[in-house]
């Protein structure tokens, strides 16, 4: 299992109702993809979608496969509590029940009332051919939502996305379908109130999908990821009004280094932090159609163009020092002695080991709460054929040692313990050192 943040924190949950602790990827325990991440009141909320392995008989193998959504929530960006599955494939009434298409969704609040919007190959011919949007609605962000009987009229495509101009509280609703395309959306949400427009200013070469407008200081984003060369970047685009016209401004995120030839998103400010919500492949390295939501800071340039986003494996959020710590998803680490790999390739969602094989060789990972009161002891889960010595520092690789903790000679996971010589409080950044060269592999640390 892993985690990981930066500033404030985001992650995600169990595949039933639940609580657990977050770090990138934020969605642990099953495959997600194409999150819209929305504020609502005082939490974050993530719709992403749910990318299942296809068998015979079940989707198309080798391809994407989705059934059903999902939404997360969290107040505090570190804690996440998986809703359960909201609209399914099997239980909304024009959807085809064995497509398996349930592609990128989203979500949007009016006057008290939640709008899930949604792509999926309509059962009956008279809606058209390929994808059809449709919408399910809630009295709450988590549900339960119910799906309107019919898709919306006059939309044909995936990836919908819904904006409400602040400055006037009209709904537009955004799509793609070989090109970008938006409308306005009647107050009843479920209906368009104009002629489709395309969006025709975009890049003309390559493929363009996935829509996401926000609007910040006056200037519309029209973000959207394209295929320039062979796999996705997330671009965006300027403009002064929701219909555009718009300026290609640049890259939000390079396509990604583990040739993930997908990559979807979404931006949102919450207590003063922009966030942008992607995917990669972190649970399935060896094939992109079952991909895991991720999430990093974004900030904007003095003329409100986007700084680049660098992916990070520890991605955003404070953790608790009392909470297992995944080291793997690091800040920085060493560039010898030191490693990280599945702890059971066979079971993927087990997450990651840190394995030090060299003296000296360290690993960082920001941001560590202590809090207000002196912790007294460390735990490390360690396994070692050798036994070993790690040291615990604070603040940089030379800073105070707080901790050594031998680690036991065994073939098998152990808890090791040692006491915090030099005690801490307030947030840390954490090393973990290598004093003896000795092989351990470290599945996570954590403080009491």
């Amino acid at each position: 299992m892993r985690k990981y943040f930066s500033l404030l924190c985001i992650a995600a949950s169990v595949f039933m109702a639940g609580n657990v602790n977050a770090q990138n990827p934020i969605v642990r325990n099953q495959y997600s993809a194409d999150p819209s991440a929305r504020v609502f009141g005082d939490k974050v909320y993530v719709f992403p979608s749910h990318d299942i392995l296809a068998t015979p008989g079940k989707g198309r193998v080798g391809w994407f496969c989705m059934e059903d959504y999902h939404v997360f929530s969290s107040s505090d960006l570190t804690d996440w509590t998986d809703h359960g599955m909201i609209v399914s494939q099997t239980t909304t009434p024009w959807t085809k029940p064995d497509a398996y298409n349930m592609w990128a969704p989203d979500c949007i609040e009016k006057n008290g009332k939640y709008y899930f919007y949604f792509p999926a190959s309509p059962k009956d011919s008279s809606y058209g051919r390929g994808f059809a949007i449709g919408v399910a609605i809630a009295d709450k962000p988590e549900g339960p939502y119910t799906p309107q009987p019919t898709p919306i009229k006059g939309v044909h495509g995936i990836d919908p996305n819904v904006f409400i101009d602040k400055k006037d509280g009209q709904a537009y609703l955004y799509w793609a379908q070989g090109n970008i395309y938006a409308a306005r959306l009647k107050p009843n949400m479920v209906e368009l109130d104009s002629d489709v427009k395309t969006l025709a200013e975009l890049p003309t070469k390559g493929l363009k999908e996935g829509p996401y407008m926000f609007e910040r200081n006056g200037i519309y984003y029209l973000t959207y990821p394209h295929v320039e060369n062979k796999t996705e970047r997330l671009e965006y685009a300027m403009g002064n009004n929701p219909f555009g016209p718009f300026k290609i401004a640049g890259a939000i995120m390079d396509e990604s280094a583990s040739g993930c030839w997908t990559n979807h998103h979404s931006i949102i400010q919450f207590k003063n932090q922009w966030y942008l919500f992607y995917h990669d492949k972190d649970y399935s390295p060896n094939f992109d159609k079952a991909r895991s939501i991720r999430a990093d800071s974004l900030s904007f340039n003095p003329d409100s163009t986007i700084s680049k986003v660098i992916p990070t494996l520890r991605g955003i959020g404070i953790t608790a020092a009392t909470k297992e710590i995944q080291i793997d998803r690091y800040s920085k680490i060493a560039d010898k002695g030191i490693s990280i790999s599945f702890i059971d390739t066979t079971n993927k969602f087990l997450g990651w080991k840190t394995s030090f094989a060299q003296q000296g060789a360290w690993i960082q990972y920001n941001t560590v709460d202590f809090g207000i009161k002196p912790l007294k002891s460390v735990i490390v889960k360690a396994v070692s054929t050798e036994g070993g010595i790690l040291q615990i520092r604070v603040n940089s690789i030379d800073g105070p040692v707080i901790a050594e903790v031998k680690i036991s000679k065994t073939n098998d996971w152990k808890i090791n313990t040692a006491g915090i010589t030099k005690q801490q409080t307030g947030i840390k950044h954490l090393f973990i050192v290598s004093k003896d060269g000795k092989p351990v592999d470290v599945d996570w640390v954590k403080f009491q």
